[in-house]
């Protein structure tokens, strides 16, 4: 079968080079924009008490985000190749700003449903710098450039709930999404003056576009290998976390502040991205990837321990074991995309958005796996999932290392 596109439509070298401060500050674009998803997870209550909705009804806020972002990755994001990058950051960016204020006015439930519905769509605008980044890297660098701009997706998502409640604490939730909103006004602005014009290929046009994503899935084997092992790493990271406040409730005693204080066990792999991206430069991604999924389940296999140790030593466990995990889903994670993005100049928005959605079907597997497990069995049957998928995707990519 022929490629889709097989060359840039501007190749790269004709594209200038990113420096260092301007990496950085797309970076930061990427993290504040993605951060928009995860605001409303932690306020939920607060915006619940003012707007006098059960918690039942306002649960849906973050659900219709998270469907939104999931709906956009696959609609949206695509539209990269067709576009310029460039323009269509800037586009995506205004409109999200406008959705964040107009989430900060609401004053009914049905409202701020149909508005966090349009900021999960939007706040795919974070998928879109990736593969522009990537565009304008040096292949022999790309690992270490798309893991730096990856450490700011990783970031946004860590902190993201800790701005949002210091802030809403200090004077409410709705000056949190106004100050959101300047934000991702001022990264989109950012980001359109430091990147290149970028253009796609407009003689795609949207239905075409779509259908080709199915022609790219059966072209590239390695496109296959990478999405399946990275969701099969992403069960067990999604298990382990949408279970976790119940082990400290029930094992220990400790309430959502310490659940959420592990969180910062994240920042490791995020801050390890343009380690790890470097490491998939030197050595090959696929031996990366295998590596970190060991890592990752030999972290899995020591919490066996932390349900039969004293707390004095099962905690300490759990956070070193964490941290390790966590670190090898991201490496995975930032070394199959140098192996996506390499694949298909022309085609990168698209087969990013087909790595990230199977990422976020293997995400909502462990999570829904994970609920029912320790319902039945605890907390050792969910690390027994997340244990047995991590394998499952080591043994993908020990299989089909010499392949790549």
């Amino acid at each position: 079968m022929q490629s889709i596109a097989t060359t840039d439509p501007v190749p790269t070298a004709a594209l200038p080079a990113l420096s260092f401060g301007k990496l950085l500050a797309l970076a930061g674009a990427t993290g504040s924009s993605v951060a928009a998803i995860y605001y409303s997870q932690p306020i939920l209550p607060l915006i619940s008490a003012e707007l006098g909705s059960s918690v039942r009804q306002i649960s849906l806020v973050p659900t219709l985000t998270q469907f939104g972002y999931a709906l956009g990755i696959l609609l949206l994001v695509p539209l990269g190749d067709r576009f310029n990058r460039r323009n269509l950051i800037l586009g995506k960016s205004l409109l999200l700003a406008l959705a964040l204020l107009a989430f900060s006015f609401s004053s009914g439930l049905q409202g701020l449903l149909i508005l966090s519905l349009l900021i999960g769509l939007l706040a795919t605008v974070a998928q879109d710098i990736v593969p522009a980044v990537a565009a304008l890297s040096d292949p022999a660098r790309r690992g270490r450039t798309v893991g730096t701009v990856m450490t700011g997706l990783l970031l946004g998502i860590l902190l993201s709930r800790t701005v949002s409640g210091l802030i809403s604490a200090w004077d409410g939730w709705r000056l949190l999404y106004q100050l959101a909103a300047l934000s991702i006004l001022a990264s989109g602005a950012l980001a359109w003056a430091m990147l290149p014009a970028l253009p796609g290929d407009r003689s795609l046009s949207y239905g075409r576009l779509m259908s080709s994503m199915w022609s790219l899935w059966r072209q590239y084997p390695a496109l296959r290998r990478a999405a399946r092992a990275q969701a099969l790493f992403s069960v067990g990271f999604a298990a382990f976390w949408s279970t976790l406040a119940l082990l400290l409730a029930d094992q220990f005693q400790l309430g959502s502040a310490v659940a959420g204080a592990f969180g910062l066990a994240g920042a490791a792999g995020a801050l390890a991205a343009p380690l790890a991206g470097a490491a998939a430069d030197r050595q090959g991604a696929g031996k990366v990837t295998l590596w970190a999924g060991l890592l990752s389940a030999i972290s899995f296999l020591l919490m066996y321990a932390v349900s039969w140790l004293p707390a004095s030593l099962a905690l300490p466990l759990l956070v070193l074991t964490v941290i390790g995990f966590d670190l090898g889903v991201q490496t995975a994670l930032i070394a199959h995309q140098s192996i996506v993005y390499s694949l298909d100049p022309a085609a990168r928005s698209r087969l990013n958005a087909l790595l990230v959605s199977w990422m976020f079907v293997g995400m909502a597997s462990g999570s829904a796996g994970a609920g029912l497990l320790y319902s039945l069995a605890g907390f050792p049957a969910v690390i027994s999932l997340a244990l047995i998928a991590t394998l499952a995707g080591v043994w993908l990519r020990f299989v089909v290392r010499q392949q790549r």
